[in-house]
């Protein structure tokens, strides 16, 4: 009963210190503690959060500060290519007025000489009508007696007879001083090209620019209008681009394409049969912002692509959209640029010209630009092409025969201001 007793007693006690123990209580050292390491905490987060705002602030302005670069990069671009425009349409005004004057002259200069051999011949007639009236008083000095009426209107011929008699012989200079007076025939032209038909147009495109500045110069400071097509990211290319705009010549890209002999490279920014519809749009972006603004873009090579309906359907599309057009440079006679731009109704240009200089001699150049003007005649025009690589004889040969092929009546294009366009 006792130990009963006694348990009862030590379970009171322990409800008694266990009620005691649920009341909340803290010593308060651990409430300075717990306050400090809330404040610690509040500081910390007070203290990151300003420095996020501030590196924020920092990524704020710094954005401002690229996007206002970018902005006066681009505007002082514009200003770039407004200027380099005008320059250009300054130059190609003085070289169409250079071109004028020189045609002007040439015609002048015909005219000249075909009233100069008019006049000789006018001159030579009327020697010709006056040569049997000067042999007349010879031949009748014997009959003076007998043209007595006649004696007084002849006076002025007799002292040629008294002295004619004895060196009769010798007179003969008249007529042989009229040979030289007779209308020698027009000179042989030096080349003697066919006369122009049907308005024929000759249009010279220059492929491979961007690889030498040297050899650019020299088509560039011809006086007749050309079109030269500049390849991509090459070491190059953005100053052959910018040095065609402003000397007043046509720009294109030289855009490079894979060939049926995959072996052969075709260069950087170049289409490849693995690409896809994004992957051909995206380099032709590339590569036109590069070079550009061109108004238009031909093949490099290319001859298994252009061979390829549905990346050619991509690349014809692109051009239509950016308002530039296509030259094919027939590169494989099995292109099917026609199909596909006749299946899309869109326009394009081709070669239908010689090469120019697939032997590098200047004979031969001379020989393609003859069998040229024959394809001009008959069609109104003719596209031909040549390379910037052949700047030692190219430049030369063309300038050589260009006076003649003016005068000849054949005028001279860029590739969008030709009939050749086809749809």
């Amino acid at each position: 009963m006792a130990q009963r007793k006694s348990g009862t007693k030590n379970r009171t006690k322990k409800r008694k210190l266990h009620t005691k123990k649920g009341k909340v209580y803290i010593n308060p050292y651990k409430i300075v503690i717990l306050c400090a390491a809330v404040i610690a905490l509040c500081m910390g987060l007070l203290v990151v959060s300003t420095a996020i705002s501030q590196k924020n602030q920092a990524e704020l302005e710094n954005q401002i500060k690229i996007e206002k670069q970018l902005e006066e990069d681009r505007i002082k671009e514009e200003k770039r290519l407004e200027a380099e425009k005008k320059e250009a349409e300054r130059k190609r005004l003085e070289k169409e007025e250079a071109a004028k004057k020189l045609e002007k002259e040439l015609k002048e200069k015909k005219l000249k000489e075909e009233t100069r051999l008019a006049e000789e011949k006018k001159a030579a007639e009327e020697k010709k009508k006056q040569k049997p009236e000067a042999k007349k008083p010879e031949n009748k000095k014997a009959e003076k007696p007998v043209r007595t009426p006649n004696t007084e209107t002849r006076l002025p011929a007799s002292p040629a007879p008294t002295t004619v008699s004895p060196s009769q012989t010798t007179v003969p200079p008249a007529p042989a001083a009229a040979s030289p007076s007779q209308p020698a025939p027009a000179p042989a032209s030096k080349f003697n090209f066919p006369q122009a038909k049907n308005g024929a147009q000759l249009v010279i495109l220059l492929d491979d620019g961007g690889q030498n500045l040297a050899h650019l110069q020299k088509f560039l400071d011809l006086p007749f209008p050309l079109t030269i097509a500049v390849l991509p990211q090459l070491a190059h290319s953005r100053e052959s681009a910018a040095k065609v705009r402003a000397g007043g010549k046509e720009l294109m890209l030289h855009q490079p394409m894979q060939a049926v002999n995959e072996s052969v490279n075709p260069g950087p920014g170049a289409i490849t049969p693995n690409m896809d519809q994004q992957q051909i749009k995206a380099t032709l972006f590339k590569n036109i912002s590069e070079i550009g603004p061109v108004a238009g873009f031909n093949n490099h090579e290319g001859s298994l692509i252009t061979a390829d309906a549905e990346k050619m359907e991509t690349v014809l599309k692109y051009a239509s959209e950016n308002g530039i057009y296509f030259l094919d440079s027939r590169t494989n006679v099995n292109t099917s640029v026609p199909a596909v731009a006749s299946g899309l109704g869109l326009s394009y240009y081709e070669r239908n010209g010689r090469f120019l200089d697939n032997v590098k001699t200047r004979e031969n150049a001379i020989t393609e630009i003859r069998r040229n003007l024959d394809i001009a005649n008959r069609d109104g025009v003719v596209i031909m092409i040549g390379h910037i690589w052949s700047a030692d004889f190219l430049p030369a040969a063309l300038m050589e025969v260009y006076p003649e092929l003016i005068e000849k009546g054949y005028t001279f294009r860029t590739v969008s201001e030709c009939r050749g366009l086809k749809r």
